[in-house]
């Protein structure tokens, strides 16, 4: 952890792709996150919002270009058109501070440089709301090597920019600030049934175990045949764990766990805020597993070969499930679960 810059996302060799994820749910809202991209030709430092039906909203920054950042999207892992990503010009991301921002609706996303809207995509230009991103999301932060032969497609590296010289590392990413606030918050999100559109995602209500209707206002008269969701992420073996409350907790993991903050908080609307430190979100942390995914997702994603879509049954997507958490920088969650962890 850098006193001034934030958390730490450090890549020193090959195979690394430190990344932190919520383990909570958002249906449509707003994110905004004040960061450093790392540099390095073939770095990819990335802000991405996913869904469990693959649905994606992104920010990615390559680390050999000082200019620009490149936004993008995908439905249902639909990677078989190359028109969505765009690029936006931005001032030195690697050396400068900068906030970047999803605003998502139902209607559309807007993405955001220092508060100042850059593109716009409306439900009904992506392919008349089949593509548009639309089901709940989780945030995940952190940057991975596209750079490197023996793990990336030739199409990969080439829209990496080459390369990645490791004798150049350390590789750093920096994240000061993340905002999340949730427009729709609830317990958990059913998938009704198999068409992945908003209007099928029932509201479950933590309080009381009642549901509501999506956004939209429609409802489903299909049964709740759900399967809960939890978190799959790989914590220390050492970590303590919080049970959730009707207040923020926090307490320090056992010895050897690089000062992490483990945290959990209740779902209230209300905003709430976790400021932690950890030494460093280090490559060290990061699993095979997790750099192993992140750089054949992304293989998938932009080789010029690569093709894909997803149909996702019903189930539920909790924000219950938070106590396994590892808080870092400085977090302000609007209407969910205050929590991140490691991958």
């Amino acid at each position: 952890y850098d006193g001034t810059k934030g958390a730490q996302f450090v890549i020193s060799g090959k195979n690394q792709a430190p990344t932190i994820s919520s383990d909570f749910y958002i249906f449509f809202g707003r994110v905004d996150v004040t960061m450093q991209a790392a540099p390095g030709v073939g770095i990819v430092s990335s802000m991405v919002l996913e869904s469990d039906d693959l649905d994606e909203i992104d920010w990615e920054w390559l680390g050999g270009d000082g200019t620009q950042a490149q936004t993008n999207y995908f439905g249902k892992g639909n990677t078989t058109s190359y028109d969505r990503g765009t690029y936006q010009s931005v001032s030195s991301p690697q050396t400068i501070m900068h906030t970047y921002s999803f605003d998502w609706t139902e209607e559309k996303i807007d993405w955001l440089i220092d508060g100042v809207i850059v593109r716009t995509l409306m439900y009904a230009d992506a392919v008349g709301g089949k593509n548009f991103p639309q089901t709940p999301m989780r945030l995940k932060l952190g940057n991975w090597v596209a750079g490197d032969p023996a793990t990336n497609a030739p199409g990969t590296i080439e829209w990496a920019g080459g390369d990645t010289d490791f004798s150049q590392a350390p590789f750093t990413m920096y994240v000061k600030t993340v905002s999340i606030t949730n427009y729709n918050p609830a317990k958990e999100y059913e998938y009704t049934d198999k068409t992945g559109s908003y209007e099928s995602i029932k509201l479950v209500d933590g309080s009381s175990g009642s549901s509501s209707s999506s956004a939209s206002g429609s409802s489903s008269s299909s049964s709740k045949t759900a399967t809960q969701l939890k978190s799959t992420a790989v914590i220390s073996n050492s970590m303590n764990t919080v049970a959730p409350t009707s207040s923020i907790s926090v307490k320090k993991a056992q010895a050897g766990d690089s000062a992490a903050i483990v945290a959990s908080s209740n779902s209230s609307s209300t905003a709430s805020t976790l400021k932690s430190v950890i030494s460093s979100v280090s490559a060290s942390a990061t699993s095979a597993a997790a750099s192993a995914s992140a750089s054949a997702s992304k293989s998938s994603s932009h080789s010029s070969s690569a093709s894909a879509t997803s149909s996702q049954p019903a189930q539920q997507s909790t924000n219950a499930g938070v106590s396994n958490a590892v808080a870092t920088g400085l977090f302000s969650v609007v209407g969910a679960a205050a929590a991140f962890f490691i991958l």
